[in-house]
C-alpha cells in the first residue's frame, strides 16, 4: 500500500473522532472564561568559537550576540456547545543588544538574529501570526500557525524565537491513554524569519522545492511505565520518513528506577526526489539507572545508511538519543556511544536547581555512497571516510521557587566539540534567562 494511501485512510480514521457521540459532556467554560495571555521575555547570549580562524567552516572564526525577546501568546477558550470555536494568536519580537563588534554568526547555523547579504544583523525583527481552532468531543482541529510536536514534525525553540508552520492540524484523544496527531503544512518560519509562508527547508541538504508536508501517528501510554510512539510523514516529492519509539521506567525500589528507550527512522525518497535517492534506517538505545536525585544512562545510535539523517532547519524533529547540542551524530555508517550524568538539586534542599552533562563520540562515518546532495568531499575530490568528531556538553539551570520572580530561570549550555575533516572544532557558550508572566 502507498504511504499516501496509508495517510489518507489514517487521517479519516482521525476525523471519525469528531462524529462520535460518546456522551461527551458540554465543556463549561467559555471563549472569554476559558483564555489566557501570557508573556515571555527571553534574553540570550551565545557565543561561538571555530577554533579555526577564518577559515573555518560555517562562517567567521568567532560569532557573538546578545539579544531580546518579548512573546505575547493569547490563548482563547472555547464557545460553548458541540462544536466550540477559538483562536491562538502570538506576537513576537527580537531585539538586537549587541553582536560583539559586528560578529552576529553571519549565514550559518548561529542563526540568532536574520541577517542581510552583507552579513549584517538587523537590529530587529517580529513574528505575528495565529490559528482558528475548532473542538469537538476529544479532537481539535487548528487552521492556521501552527507548533507540532510530534517525532517527524517537532517545532524548534533552541533560539531567540521559536519556529512555527502554516497549514492545518488535528488531534484527538478518544481512546484513554492515546493521543493521536496529524497533518498536512504548506509553510515554515524558521527562528530567523519573520514571514510565516516560507519554503521548507532542511539542516543538511538546504531549501527543498516541495509544497507541503503531511504527518500522521500517535503515541500511546501502556501504562504508568511503558509508552510507545509511531508516526509517518512526507516531505512531498523529498522523502517518506516513518518512525518508532518507546519508553521504559522499571521500578526497582522505591528510590532506584532502571530506565530505557529506542527510537529508529526509515527515510525512502519520495516522488520527483528533490533530495537524491534515500533508504536510510537509523536508530539509538538508552539503558540507564534514576537513584534518588542521580539518572546515569548509556545510548548507542548507529546510522546505516548512505547519507546524512536529514530533518527541517532548525527544528527538534530528531527524536534520537546522540542528537544534542551541536552534533547529531547521523552521518553516514556512522556510530557514536554517549554517557550522561544529571542531578536533580531538589533531594539537596535546593528545589529548581539542576545539572547535566554528557559526553558522546562518533566513529566510522562515511561518504563514500553518498547521492550528489548530500556528498561531502576532501580538498582533492575524493569522499570523506572514517570521520570522527565527539561533544562534551555542561548545563546548569535555576527556575526560582517562589516571589516576585517566581518561574523566572537561569540557564547555563556549555559545549566542546573536536571532529576529523568534516567538521568545525569548536567552542560554544549559551546563556539564557527566561521571565514567564501571566496576564490573563
Amino acid at each position: 500500500m502507498r504511504t499516501t494511501t496509508k495517510l489518507s485512510l489514517s487521517l479519516c480514521c482521525t476525523l471519525w473522532g469528531l462524529t462520535l457521540p460518546a456522551g461527551a459532556e458540554e465543556q463549561a467554560e467559555g471563549f472569554i472564561e476559558g483564555s489566557s495571555l501570557n508573556l515571555l521575555n527571553r534574553s540570550f547570549y551565545y557565543n561561538r568559537d571555530y577554533r579555526n580562524g577564518a577559515s573555518a567552516p560555517g562562517g567567521a572564526g568567532y560569532a557573538e550576540t546578545l539579544a531580546h525577546a518579548i512573546m505575547a501568546n493569547f490563548n482563547s477558550g472555547y464557545t460553548q456547545g458541540t462544536v466550540g470555536l477559538g483562536v491562538d494568536s502570538f506576537a513576537m519580537i527580537g531585539l538586537k543588544l549587541d553582536t560583539g563588534d559586528g560578529r552576529n554568526g553571519g549565514r550559518s547555523t548561529f542563526d540568532i538574529l536574520p541577517v542581510n547579504s552583507d552579513g549584517e544583523a538587523r537590529d530587529e525583527y517580529t513574528k505575528v501570526g495565529g490559528a482558528l481552532k475548532v473542538r469537538a468531543f476529544d479532537s481539535e482541529l487548528k487552521i492556521g500557525d501552527v507548533f507540532p510536536t510530534t517525532p517527524v514534525v517537532h517545532y524548534g525553540d533552541s533560539r531567540l524565537l521559536p519556529e512555527s508552520f502554516r497549514g492545518v492540524t488535528l488531534a484527538n484523544t478518544s481512546v484513554l491513554g492515546l493521543n493521536l496527531q496529524g497533518g498536512r503544512l504548506h509553510a515554515m518560519s524558521q527562528p530567523t524569519q519573520s514571514g510565516m509562508r516560507e519554503n521548507f527547508v532542511t539542516f543538511y541538504a538546504g531549501p527543498v522545492d516541495s509544497p507541503w508536508l503531511g504527518y500522521f501517528g500517535g503515541d500511546y501510554a501502556i501504562n504508568e511505565q511503558v509508552s510507545v510512539s509511531a508516526y509517518s510523514s512526507r516531505l512531498k516529492d523529498a522523502w517518506d520518513q516513518y518512525y518508532f519509539g518507546t519508553s521504559v521506567t522499571h521500578p526497582i525500589s522505591q528510590d532506584v528506577d532502571l530506565i530505557g528507550g529506542f527510537n529508529y527512522y526509515n527515510v525512502q525518497d519520495e516522488g520527483k526526489q528533490r533530495l537524491g535517492e534515500l533508504n536510510n534506517n537509523i536508530w539509538s538505545a538508552k539503558l540507564g539507572v534514576r537513584v534518588g536525585a542521580h539518572t546515569l544512562a548509556l545510548s548507542h545510535q548507529r546510522n546505516n545508511g548512505d547519507n546524512d539523517f536529514d530533518y527541517l532547519r532548525q527544528s527538534d524533529s530528531i527524536f534520537l538519543d546522540n542528537s544534542i547540542q551541536y552534533t547529531d551524530f547521523n552521518s553516514p555508517k556512522e556510530r557514536s556511544w554517549m554517557l550522561r550524568y544529571d542531578l536533580d538539586m531538589r533531594s539537596y534542599g535546593i528545589p529548581g536547581l539542576s545539572f547535566m552533562t554528557r559526553y558522546g563520540k562518533g566513529t566510522d562515518a562515511d561518504y563514500s555512497n553518498a547521492n550528489s546532495v548530500y556528498m561531502r568531499r576532501d580538498d582533492e575530490g575524493n569522499p570523506l571516510t572514517d570521520q570522527k568528531r565527539w561533544e562534551r556538553d555542561i548545563e546548569v539551570k535555576y527556575v526560582v521557587q517562589n516571589g516576585s520572580f517566581k518561574d523566572m530561570s537561569l540557564r547555563i549550555r556549555q559545549a566542546n566539540t573536536r571532529a576529523t575533516q568534516y567538521e568545525s572544532d569548536l567552542d560554544e557558550f549559551r546563556l539564557i534567562v527566561e521571565y514567564p508572566l501571566s496576564l490573563l
